[in-house]
C-alpha cells in the first residue's frame, strides 16, 4: 500500500512521488532529511537504541565539470551514522547528485568534500553534529578493481516450506531452541523484499543474519522475511524491524543484520545494525546490485 506524503509530516516537503525538475548546478538544499525517531518510537525504541550500525549508500550516477568544462565522473561510497537524528530521503539525493553534474569543481577532492559536508549537515538537521559521514571517491582508473561478492553465510533459501504471509512482519513467526546449547551462525537470503512507502516501487535486497545465542528455528525466520513482502517503509527501517524483532523473539546474545538492496536511479542503500561495535562491513556490492 503506497502511503500519502501530504499526511507524513516527514515528508511534506519531500519531492519523492512528484513531478520534479532536475537541477544542473550544485545544490545542497535539495537534500531532504527525514527523522529517524518516528519509526524508532513505533518500534519501542526510546533515544537510546540498542544497536551500532550504519547505512553505506553506493551512488553510480556522479559527474562534474573539472576547470576546464571537461565532464568527470566516480562511484561514491557514503557511510551514515545510525546515530545520526535523521536520514536522507533517497530521491532528493539522487537529485542532490545530479546538480553535480553542470558545475565546475576544482578536484575530486572538493567534491568529496562537498558531499561529505552537506551530507553530514543535512542527517543532523541544525542539531549538534555528532558524527560525519564517510566518503570515499572511486574514480575510473579504479573501477575494474570494484569487487562483487554474495553475503557470506548458509542461505535460508535452500529450505523447501510452504508461505503464506505476505502483507506486514510477522514476529510471531520467529523462535528459537532456548532448552539447547546456544550456537554461533551466519544465514542469509535473497528473499527480501519491501516497498518504498511513498511511490509503492519494489525494494529488492539480500539479507545476513549473524547471531550468537538460542538457536533460531530457520524455517520460521525465512517465513518471517517473506512476510514483509507487501509491506511499506524505508530501508534503514525495515532492518531496524528485523533486528528488534529478532532480539525480542529469539534472545541472542550478539545479533548484526546487514541488508544490501538493488539499486534504483543509480543509488543502492545498504544498511547494517549490530548489537556489538566492531569494523565496519565492507560496501561490497552482491551480483543483484
Amino acid at each position: 500500500m503506497t502511503a500519502d506524503p501530504s499526511r507524513d509530516p516527514g515528508l511534506v516537503g519531500s519531492a519523492l512521488g512528484k513531478a520534479t525538475a532536475y537541477a544542473d548546478q550544485y545544490d545542497p538544499a535539495l537534500l531532504y532529511p527525514i527523522a529517524r525517531a518516528p519509526q524508532r518510537e513505533r518500534l519501542g525504541l526510546g533515544t537510546q537504541v540498542p544497536f551500532f550500525g550504519g547505512d553505506w549508500w553506493t551512488a553510480y550516477e556522479l559527474s562534474w565539470l573539472n576547470p576546464r568544462g571537461k565532464p568527470q565522473v566516480a562511484i561514491a561510497h557514503v557511510l551514515v551514522p545510525c546515530e545520526s537524528t535523521h536520514i536522507v530521503e533517497s530521491k532528493s539525493f539522487k537529485l542532490y547528485l545530479n546538480s553535480f553534474h553542470g558545475t565546475v569543481f576544482a578536484d575530486a577532492a572538493e567534491v568529496q568534500r562537498r558531499l561529505r559536508e552537506d551530507v553530514s549537515t543535512a542527517i543532523w538537521s541544525g542539531g549538534p553534529m555528532r558524527a560525519s559521514v564517510g566518503v570515499r571517491l572511486l574514480l575510473p582508473e579504479d573501477f575494474d578493481r570494484e569487487p562483487l561478492h554474495e553475503l557470506d553465510g548458509l542461505s535460508l533459501d535452500r529450505l523447501d516450506l510452504e508461505c503464506t504471509q505476505y502483507d506486514a512482519p510477522a514476529p510471531e513467526l520467529l523462535s528459537a531452541a532456548f532448552d539447547e546449547q546456544p550456537v554461533e551462525e551466519t544465514l542469509t537470503s535473497r528473499l527480501l523484499k519491501s516497498n518504498c512507502p511513498v511511490t509503492g516501487q519494489p525494494d529488492w535486497g539480500s539479507v545476513q543474519i549473524r547471531y550468537a545465542g538460542p538457536q533460531i528455528d530457520q524455517a520460521g525466520l525465512l517465513r518471517y522475511l517473506v512476510s514483509f513482502r507487501r509491506h511499506s517503509d524505508f530501508h534503514e527501517h525495515c532492518v531496524e524491524r528485523i533486528f528488534c524483532d529478532i532480539q525480542a523473539r529469539c534472545r541472542p546474545t550478539q545479533l548484526t543484520v546487514y541488508a544490501r538492496y538493488t539499486r534504483r536511479g543509480g543509488l543502492d542503500i545498504n544498511p547494517y545494525r549490530t548489537s556489538h561495535p566492531g569494523p565496519v562491513p565492507g560496501n561490497i556490492r552482491t551480483a543483484r546490485q
